[in-house]
């Protein structure tokens, strides 16, 4: 079983990866601001107070781990949130992972991403599709940054696992489909997936290494 260290363990996804590495029999250290935030108790779950933008943090939840998982977003709608976190924390972990000194033999890098810069049926990116509101370009292109950085990455092992355009709480199916730079849309036209099934692909990913140093989709 894997050691995780994970960052956002009280959002909305990260509280379900939360719940899908424990219910497999992984150890968790959730690192968080407010620890009162997060009221679940496990044997193998343990609690430390950190900040995602501080490398310092990442180095100390990192030591002795196999997989550090981020899962911080910045809000729900919030840009501004996500601005300051996607790609300065993408740098900060990265810098962090750095500073244990073991290169590529260290732990993995895994990050929740964004759907915004992934290829719709057409040829385009997600992010160019007319109408989108201004918050929502920010937000797509704040994880389009975190994921131009981690492709200029080489000395850390690193995953990106972006969602489908709709991700929301739902059921866990177990069940998935995946592709790697193209937008998954189901038989009714949709591209979506639940927080559930999207836990379980990144649990998936922490257990079986499929992608290592690039990033892919999942969706229905």
């Amino acid at each position: 079983m894997a050691g995780i260290a994970l960052f956002g363990a009280t959002g909305m996804i990260g509280s379900r990866i939360l719940g899908e590495a424990l219910d497999r029999g992984h150890d968790v250290l959730a690192v968080v601001r407010d620890t009162s935030r997060l009221t679940t108790a496990h044997p193998a779950l343990r609690l430390v107070t950190g900040n995602v933008l501080e490398p310092s943090s990442v180095l100390s939840a990192a030591d002795g781990q196999d997989v550090v998982v981020s899962a911080v977003g910045g809000g729900h709608g919030d840009a501004a949130g996500h601005l300051a976190t996607a790609e300065p924390g993408t740098r900060a972990l990265v810098a962090g992972l750095r500073a244990l000194g073991r290169g590529v033999a260290g732990p993995r890098l895994i990050s929740v991403g964004g759907a915004g810069p992934l290829r719709t049926s057409d040829g385009k990116l997600l992010w160019d599709t007319e109408g989108l509101p201004g918050p929502l370009l920010q937000i797509m292109h704040a994880h389009g940054d975190a994921l131009d950085y981690l492709r200029t990455v080489s000395d850390v092992r690193w995953t990106v696992i972006s969602p489908s355009a709709l991700v929301g709480p739902g059921s866990r199916t177990g069940t998935y489909r995946s592709a790697l730079d193209d937008l998954i849309v189901g038989e009714d036209g949709k591209s979506r997936i639940s927080t559930e099934d999207f836990a379980v692909a990144v649990v998936d990913e922490i257990e079986h290494a499929r992608h290592l140093d690039s990033r892919f989709t999942v969706g229905y």
